[in-house]
């Protein structure tokens, strides 16, 4: 594959999956995932800072979705509802690639507590930023962290079933599916 050709940093994360799902993440090196990927390691650090980071591409750019979906919701929505058009925005950006590579994502992640350690740090973040612009909305602690909370534990369990190959659903309609089932397990704890 020519280093010229487009998608350097897709073609990086998914070098780096295949090599880690092969050969563990810890017996990987930055070296092999810039070459399987056809690129040099050069390359790799202009996208990643480090072969962690490289499973977390796209962090920014979904803590922003969720913050402007949580803006852009009407000014009386509920902080849920808030929450549900978060989810709206940051579920349309995923690729179908996403969807491919997911299984060897979770797995991989499962597999390494280094990985695991920054996916809690990832979905820190992701509430953060929710709960940031819930609270630039007027909605009050506890309130606005717990919504984001609800969210972003909506969109992880939302995340893992699209992976599922037998899944049916787009990620947004299992994104409202999680959210409404999480909603229900909070009513029935009163």
């Amino acid at each position: 594959m020519a280093r010229w050709e487009p998608n350097a940093r897709e073609r990086l994360v998914v070098a780096a999956l295949d090599l880690f799902a092969e050969h563990g993440y810890d017996a990987t090196a930055v070296t092999q995932i810039a070459e399987r990927a056809g690129l040099t390691k050069t390359t790799f650090f202009r996208h990643f800072r480090d072969k962690r980071e490289v499973l977390f591409a796209g962090q920014e750019a979904h803590a922003q979705l969720l913050a402007d979906g949580v803006a852009a919701a009407p000014a009386d929505a509920t902080p849920l509802a808030a929450v549900a058009g978060a989810l709206d925005a940051a579920t349309a950006s995923f690729r179908p690639f996403q969807r491919d590579f997911g299984p060897r994502l979770l797995t991989v992640i499962a597999g390494t507590s280094e990985l695991r350690e920054r996916a809690a740090f990832k979905h820190a973040e992701l509430v953060s930023a929710m709960a940031r612009a819930l609270r630039d909305r007027g909605v009050p602690e506890p309130t606005a962290g717990l919504a984001a909370e609800i969210g972003v534990r909506a969109f992880d369990s939302a995340y893992a079933r699209w992976v599922d190959p037998a899944a049916e659903q787009t990620l947004p309609e299992l994104a409202r599916q999680a959210l409404a089932e999480l909603r229900a397990a909070l009513t029935s704890l009163s």
